[in-house]
């Protein structure tokens, strides 16, 4: 019993946790990742969670989310996250249609083959690449800098992004100033301001006349639910049958290639694998349900190996993921500490071995796919007619709200939640203005800590 409390019980019950709540979540349009995965991850590793169940959380809750986002993409037309996005065109033509439960299933099919063919991928590329980890530790606070100018060009916001890059990364140097001066360390609070910016900046415009009145609307919003239209294959349908063989071998290629080149936005990812799959596609309903099966096993496996492969092979965040979502499993002090003036790291790359990541991650994504694959399949229509019916969407803005204060406040007081807040509302109307995204924000307080003082030092 002792065994398996300590190797199977702890990751078995934190991943059904992550796979039951974000489940829910990804039930509600417009639930970023990053603004719910990050928080609740945080929740969990300053809670006193075990490394293994941290760890489970999270790859449960990600598999889970890029399932359950399947629900209001397809039936509503309505994107369910960030990265259902690039999937909404071929999601909103198969619901025209009438097949949006084919839309489902091939989604979630994907999602389920991908997540089985990327992790293990991930971990082997994580263990090619981690003889090199002395030398990018060695050159990290320059490849961060490097990497932030990289990502924030090929933001949204392109060459606007990388101006605005400097002055943020300013402003986060000069809080971290004053609240060292102050004689408070906050470190959380500044992810935490940027994972909900969006959602702050929104909530300081409906303050403003000006901004409130342009938001106003006439009328209630009306979305039109496609009809429930079950299909044959059981409650729990092979996802290896739910696909054909084409589009297996399509998602699988996508997997790997996509687990592959971790440094890229997982979005574009999204974006060119599937339009690689068109091309292919002759037939046009064919084109469609390849299309979103390959793009939804993108979002899978790229949250999957950009979190895996720095993780296991540096222990520093060097992927868009792994600087937005996944930020906690890096840096959440004072659990999780990256020492930028010792290089001493101290986050699941130096808790967890190898095995542990591969074993512990497939139970995750087992425990998520067991929840989550079927209860899309099944529930689907029954599930997106309560949310758009009974949930109230503002309840679950201020709960997470409500949950950035409490975590800003546990950590530095009101030091802490000013800071969210002052990051919150820059990066929140930088986002908002000119696609100044998360994942560049993130990039930026990394540059702000490790490559402003080796610049400084250099110019010396």
């Amino acid at each position: 019993m002792d065994f398996f409390s300590s190797m199977l019980l702890v990751p078995l019950v934190y991943s059904l946790l992550g796979a039951v709540i974000f489940t829910a979540i990804g039930l509600v349009s417009g639930s970023d990742e990053t603004a719910t995965i990050a928080p609740l991850t945080l929740l969990v590793v300053l809670l006193g969670a075990p490394p293994e169940g941290v760890f489970a959380f999270f790859m449960a809750a990600a598999v889970a989310k890029h399932m359950a986002h399947a629900i209001p993409t397809a039936l509503l037309g309505i994107p369910g996250d960030t990265m259902a996005m690039p999937l909404m065109r071929e999601a909103n033509l198969l619901r025209a249609l009438g097949v949006p439960h084919i839309a489902v299933r091939k989604m979630v099919s994907g999602a389920a083959v991908a997540a089985f063919v990327s992790l293990p991928l991930a971990v082997l590329f994580a263990v090619i690449l981690s003889p090199y980890a002395d030398v990018i530790k060695a050159w990290s606070p320059w490849i961060f800098l490097c990497a932030s100018i990289v990502i924030a060009y090929f933001s949204p916001g392109r060459m606007a992004s990388v101006i605005a890059l400097v002055p943020f990364v300013m402003v986060i140097a000069a809080l971290r100033s004053f609240t060292t001066a102050q004689g408070t360390s906050v470190n959380v609070s500044y992810f935490l301001g940027i994972a909900v910016g969006p959602l702050i900046a929104d909530l300081v415009r409906l303050m403003s006349p000006v901004e409130r009145a342009k938001m106003r609307r006439s009328d209630y919003r009306t979305v039109s639910l496609a009809p429930d239209m079950q299909s044959s294959g059981g409650y729990l349908p092979n996802p290896l049958k739910v696909l054909d063989s084409t589009q297996t071998r399509w998602t699988t290629a996508a997997a790997v290639v996509s687990s592959a080149t971790f440094v890229f936005s997982p979005v574009a990812m999204t974006v060119i694998m599937g339009e690689m799959v068109a091309t292919r596609a002759k037939q046009a309903y064919h084109r469609l349900t390849s299309m979103i099966s390959v793009r939804n096993g993108v979002t899978e496996a790229t949250y999957i190996a950009e979190t895996l492969i720095p993780l296991i092979a540096f222990g520093l965040p060097l992927s868009p993921v792994a600087v937005g979502p996944a930020a906690p499993l890096f840096n959440a002090p004072p659990r999780f500490t990256i020492d930028t003036a010792t290089g001493q790291i101290n986050n699941l790359h130096s808790m967890m071995n190898v095995w542990e990541f591969l074993g512990y991650g497939l139970l995750a994504v087992a425990i998520a796919c067991l929840i989550a694959y079927p209860f899309a399949i099944r529930f689907a229509h029954r599930a997106a007619k309560f949310v758009m019916s009974r949930v109230c969407h503002e309840a679950i803005i201020a709960g997470f709200v409500g949950l950035v204060v409490v975590i800003g406040i546990w950590e530095g007081g009101m030091t802490g939640l000013l800071v969210t807040l002052t990051m919150g509302v820059i990066g929140g109307f930088l986002n908002r203005a000119l696609g100044f995204g998360v994942g560049v924000q993130c990039m930026g307080f990394y540059t702000a800590v490790l490559s402003v003082p080796a610049i400084l030092a250099a110019l010396k």
